[in-house]
């Protein structure tokens, strides 16, 4: 396959949907030659923030001198974007290529009486072979929903982290937080050290799991924390504190948002427990990572004249009041101007209850996804909280209105509610830059 034939094949795929449960990736991984156990990873769940680790995490591996890999979902504009090796995203060329010998095991596999693969396992089995073929020595692997029936849980990692746990794909994870979290807690393995910052119940069940699993945890808030300040001379740095280590200058930290100096924590404790093995997590590295990691669509400011725009990936309640948090914090006097669109298994109401304050303007647009909810369905919500609201029938024509309407108020523009949305209206943002 070439890559356009890549993208038919994977759209054919979704007729799958999605289906939790291991077997067919370890049969899937084993007709490919257990491309999982080339390299060491670092496996990472959790309901919000498991992006940004992955991506700091990343960051300091590379800033290490770490050949490292990194695997997340979903992309913005690319499947090339899901997995990267040394800071570069996998070229189209060699996407199809791996793509075509999973293909190849997938059928087989359905010759020989198994259940096809999903689109999630096909992708993941092709990043296990991208970085077997690249001789990766560090993986960084993010979960793609909950954790223990994860296509990504075949691996054996050297270190767990559990950003948090929050009522997020409840229908697939047991129904209750507590369901939610021993589905997160499914990605501890026996011996392997795990961070969290996960708190109360949630806490108690992966504390549990490490527990029986002879696990050492090392727990935010407790053993370990951090505050996010702004030095006078600019920028925002993050103080972090430990029982286990001395405490080190502050570390300069490149993602903005309040909620990032929690995720900075978890990386930060990480690169510690791996300093133990590995000499080259340095001090000096991990100062390096932090300082120069990017994460698009994560409180990302997209300088475009004199306005003001956020794009933010924030995608379900957690998530809407971190984001709400951080636009109080950085821009509290400002006038603001929605762009939303929201999948409608999502607790619609709630998070734009958490999300939008009086006098707020909203312009709703349907995301690129056969679970989006349509635009005047999320439109009704916020007229109902009595905003000012439109429901457009396209991105194009949504983006259009709210740049009208920010522009006239002089407004902060803020385009959230679905990675599926805001990956193409930055796109749109910044054709021709």
């Amino acid at each position: 396959m070439d890559y356009q034939e890549s993208l038919i094949y994977l759209d054919e795929l979704n007729t799958f949907g999605i289906r939790l449960g291991l077997a067919r990736m370890e049969e899937l991984c084993a007709r490919l030659g257990h491309p999982e156990r080339s390299c060491q990873t670092i496996h990472i769940a959790g309901t919000n923030g498991k992006g940004s680790v992955t991506q700091m995490m990343d960051a300091v591996c590379r800033a290490a001198g770490i050949r490292a890999g990194r695997y997340l979902s979903p992309h913005l504009i690319s499947y090339t974007e899901r997995m990267s090796v040394d800071g570069h995203d996998i070229s189209e060329e060699i996407f199809a290529a791996l793509l075509t010998r999973v293909r190849a095991a997938a059928d087989a596999m359905v010759t020989d009486g198994h259940e096809h693969p999903t689109q999630f396992e096909a992708l993941t089995a092709l990043a296990f072979l991208y970085f077997a073929q690249e001789k990766v020595e560090i993986a960084v692997i993010e979960t793609g929903l909950g954790g223990l029936l994860d296509s990504t849980n075949v691996i054996e990692p050297s270190l767990t982290i559990i950003t948090n746990v929050a009522m997020d794909h409840a229908d697939r994870c047991g129904g209750t937080l507590a369901g939610i979290a021993e589905h997160k807690a499914g990605i501890i393995k026996e011996g392997v050290p795990v961070i969290t910052a996960a708190t109360g119940e949630a806490l108690q069940i992966i504390d549990q799991r490490a527990e029986e699993l002879g696990a050492d945890i090392f727990v935010c808030g407790e053993d370990f924390s951090a505050q996010l300040f702004f030095p006078k001379e600019g920028g925002q740095c993050v103080a972090f504190h430990s029982i286990i280590c001395r405490e080190p200058e502050p570390f300069e930290l490149a993602l903005a948002g309040g909620y990032q100096a929690e995720n900075a924590a978890l990386v930060i404790m990480a690169a510690q427990i791996m300093s133990r093995e590995d000499v080259r997590f340095t001090e000096a590295a991990l100062r390096a990572g932090l300082r120069s990691v990017r994460h698009p669509a994560r409180f990302e400011l997209l300088p475009q004249g004199d306005r003001h725009i956020i794009i933010d990936g924030a995608h379900n309640p957690a998530g809407m009041k971190a984001l709400r948090a951080a636009l109080d914090a950085y821009f509290p006097n400002l006038p603001r101007v929605f762009l939303l669109g929201i999948l409608k298994d999502k607790d619609i109401d709630t998070m734009l209850a958490l999300l939008l304050r009086p006098g707020d303007q909203v312009v709703t647009v349907r995301p690129d996804s056969d679970r989006a909810a349509a635009a005047d369905v999320v439109g009704a919500v916020s007229a109902a909280m009595g905003l000012d609201t439109l429901a457009c029938a396209d991105r194009r024509q949504g983006l259009a209105e709210a740049l009208r309407r920010a522009d006239a108020r002089g407004a902060l523009l803020v385009v959230a509610g679905s990675l599926y949305l805001v990956g193409g209206i930055r796109a749109l943002l910044t054709e021709g830059r």
